[in-house]
């Protein structure tokens, strides 16, 4: 989201109620935002292919039912990696067409019921595939079927999200002893696998090296429709994985970036032949996603000013445990939601859970802020407000979406409501106190 449209929808936010002593921590989503991002991907691809290309939303950067029907609206599907991303798929209205369902384990269950909606389905290993001639003998199914390949290119920087590192436990192998043969065979026996899936983007990743992973998988679509004498792999599901820049307000890398080095490194993939899946989360959603906390107390430690605030690590986990891959950008406004002035001052920026790593940020240079003031925590769209982590009991946070109007007014509507204390306790078993006494 630009600068002047955050400020205008922090502003509202403090003067609409949405933040307050009571509600000390909140979301906001720019649905412009999103829209506009939505319109890149598509023009990125409509600008080096005319083949078809079913976009499938990551839900787990954002899996929240407004969210995925907003995505829906402007044409987007959806890519599911669990029975409950599925639920929230359907909850959203979208169809078992522009459905995908990923996952290292899936159960049988999980598979019976994908097949019988007619929900596109990756198998991730051979078991798994075994499991479906099982399931495919059984009845027929309109689902297309696919098997993800780990191409096995090497890891970003960031090594928990490097998903085609050699010993990856995504996919099957593409380049371990007799791997290649195995594909080739497992796909020539099965007149019904039709797609073959690879996923190695993530933040951290380069786009030469996703690059490289969609190349393999293309080259081994060729010489499995070589051998197979006819175009039996007719659809290419190339993932997601672009990473976002989170130390500027700029989008990038972008789409027409990325789709630019796929017309140039891998122009067979875009001449017609194949249809195209693509499952992008967090490039879509996390530039145009801010949550802002109240400061409820200043103090200091070590000649160090500490801003202690109420979003910490139940929102920004990966930022708390991992500071130096997830940095995030903090922007201060004053207690009316306007932009904090005054001299920069070093300053940490913590949360209200009962560790001592839960820091927004580190020595960050801000004016210096005060109770009553405002955080911003920018580039939070994708996998912070939605992604709960319940330490201390620390409620989900309220996340609503807004839109300017003409006139320069800001309107709210809510995406999902703050979580209750009596939700808490339920959760926690509140209505089985007594089930370990007897």
């Amino acid at each position: 989201m630009t600068v002047d449209r955050r400020d205008r929808a922090v502003r509202a936010a403090v003067e609409q109620g949405l933040l307050t002593e009571d509600q000390p921590v909140t979301a906001l989503i720019d649905v412009a935002g999103i829209r506009s991002s939505v319109a890149a991907l598509r023009a990125a691809f409509a600008a080096v292919t005319d083949a078809p290309v079913l976009h499938a939303f990551a839900v787990k950067a954002a899996p929240l039912v407004p969210v995925l029907a907003l995505l829906h609206a402007e044409g987007i599907g959806a890519e599911v990696a669990s029975p409950g991303e599925l639920a929230l798929a359907r909850a959203a209205g979208l169809p078992a067409g522009s459905i995908v369902l990923d996952s290292p384990a899936k159960t049988v269950a999980e598979l019976r019921e994908a097949l019988g909606l007619g929900i596109a389905v990756n198998a991730d290993n051979w078991q798994e595939l075994a499991r479906i001639d099982d399931l495919v003998a059984a009845g027929p199914t309109a689902s297309p079927l696919g098997l993800r390949v780990n191409a096995q290119v090497g890891g970003g920087s960031i090594g928990a999200l490097s998903t085609a590192t050699p010993t990856s436990k995504f996919g099957v192998t593409l380049r371990d002893e007799g791997a290649r043969d195995r594909v080739v065979r497992a796909c020539l026996e099965r007149p019904w696998l039709t797609r073959l899936h690879t996923h190695s983007g993530s933040q951290g990743m380069a786009l030469t090296r996703m690059t490289e992973g969609v190349l393999a998988v293309y080259e081994l679509a060729e010489e499995i429709n070589s051998a197979a004498g006819r175009r039996q792999i007719d659809t290419i599901d190339i993932g997601g994985g672009l990473p976002v820049n989170f130390a500027s307000e700029e989008h990038t890398p972008a789409f027409a970036e990325y789709t630019a080095l796929l017309r140039e490194r891998v122009p067979g993939l875009l001449d017609g032949r194949y249809g195209l899946v693509t499952e992008f989360g967090r490039s879509l959603l996390a530039k145009h996603g801010t949550v802002l906390a109240r400061v409820e107390y200043a103090k200091s430690a070590g000649s160090r000013p500490i801003a202690v605030t109420h979003a910490g690590v139940q929102v920004a986990t990966r930022t708390v445990y991992d500071p130096l891959s997830w940095p995030l950008r903090i922007a201060a406004y004053d207690a009316k939601g306007l932009p904090k002035a005054g001299p920069a001052v070093e300053q940490d920026i913590a949360g209200p859970a009962c560790f001592a790593g839960d820091l927004l940020a580190e020595k960050r240079a801000l004016p210096l802020l005060e109770p009553g003031d405002v955080v911003a925590a920018l580039d939070t769209g994708a996998y912070y407000f939605s992604s709960h982590y319940g330490y201390n009991s620390l409620p989900r946070t309220a996340v609503h979406g807004f839109t300017t109007g003409a006139d320069g007014e800001v309107r709210f509507t809510t995406v999902r409501q703050a979580q209750s204390i009596g939700s808490i306790v339920a959760e926690a078993g509140g209505a089985e106190r007594d089930a370990l006494l007897g």
